[in-house]
């Protein structure tokens, strides 16, 4: 939930939609438009570090787009 936060956080002005879709074992994938920003499947060593996710986001949005409140 943490990365939820910390994706709205930065682009809810740019976010329509957030969906969560549990898996097993604590196994699960972020996908931006079919796009995967972070696997735990490829990763299963570890979660994403504080800011690794909106980090990825940032990458893939429109360019000039900025952190929300910037």
């Amino acid at each position: 939930m943490s990365a939820v936060k910390e994706l709205l956080g930065a682009y809810q002005h740019v976010i329509s939609e957030v969906r969560i879709v549990g898996g097993g074992g604590g196994i699960f994938d972020v996908t931006v438009d079919g796009t995967v920003v972070f696997s735990k499947h490829a990763c299963a060593d570890r979660f994403p570090e504080p800011g690794e996710l909106a980090g990825s986001l940032a990458s893939l949005v429109a360019p000039g787009t900025r952190r929300y409140g910037t």
